[in-house]
């Protein structure tokens, strides 16, 4: 199913280290807007409910995408602050909406107006980038590989013969497919909130999927263990409805650019990763 600027996740210890990073800023909280921060008028951009930036996101998806009764949007993690924190600078309410994965990156809920921006770890690819718009990217990802700890398995070829959870429409499951034993196999599910239930259910044997994801398990219940990571060189970006609203996506990248550049991206990426 996570840069996105310049960045070196070490997954042994999931140390992430970004180069750049500056010393914490105070943020809003996702969900809110302060219209006087913005030096981008509201009034000049184009978007699906005038005065607020309405995002989609596959949920949940942790750290990036979570649930949390306590936010203004009822969302919170590492996606949902940064694009509320790019509304902010747009002087924009920002809004959240759950929808699937594979719909949001193909582009059909974009096209469909259902939302300004997808913002759900998306990585950008050239085969996405043939229905999607993307803005500049925003974090740097790999794939992992996660088991429970007393299973034996040690690397994915441990897995022929037995069952790996995947999600649809991602680049895991093309990872997957590419690279995983011929006589595995590859069980589909819609979202992360479908394949960990699995995987503790025994399921499934293993979830190949983004290596933070994967790290929250992890560190969520210590009897399961990422195993292995593979350098894909995968950067998320915020996806858009192809040649729709360059004004939207030109603002959006100013403000991430801006959040940059006074630390408060800064402060989200040590509070999620380290």
């Amino acid at each position: 199913m996570n840069s996105k600027l310049t960045g070196l996740i070490a997954a042994a210890a999931f140390a992430v280290v970004l180069t750049g990073c500056g010393s914490p800023a105070a943020t809003t909280p996702a969900g809110s807007s302060d219209a006087s921060s913005s030096d981008q008028p509201a009034a000049t951009l184009t978007t699906v409910e005038s005065g607020k930036l309405t995002t989609c996101a596959d949920i949940p998806y942790p750290p990036f995408e979570i649930e949390d009764p306590s936010s203004p949007t009822g969302y919170s993690g590492f996606d949902i602050e940064v694009v509320g924190a790019i509304a902010q600078k747009l002087g924009l309410e920002l809004v959240v909406k759950d929808v699937d994965f594979d719909a949001l990156q193909s582009g059909t809920v974009l096209v469909a107006g259902e939302c300004d921006l997808g913002t759900s770890a998306i990585t950008i690819t050239d085969e996405r980038k043939a229905n999607i718009d993307f803005s500049d990217p925003y974090y740097d990802s790999l794939q992992s590989l996660l088991v429970k700890k007393d299973s034996g398995i040690k690397t994915l070829a441990d897995l022929a013969g037995k069952v790996i959870g995947v999600q649809s429409g991602t680049t895991g499951l093309h990872y997957a497919t590419e690279h995983a034993p011929k006589d595995a196999t590859l069980q589909q599910f819609a979202s992360d909130g479908e394949l960990w239930p699995a995987m503790t259910s025994g399921q499934i044997d293993a979830i190949l999927q983004d290596q933070p994801v994967n790290h929250q398990h992890e560190v969520d219940d210590p009897n399961y263990v990422i195993v292995e990571t593979y350098e894909t060189n995968e950067q998320y970006g915020f996806a858009f409805a192809k040649g729709k609203n360059p004004e939207l996506l030109a603002a959006v990248d100013k403000a991430l650019t801006e959040i940059r550049s006074d630390g408060t991206y800064d402060t989200l990426y040590k509070k999620y990763f380290g």
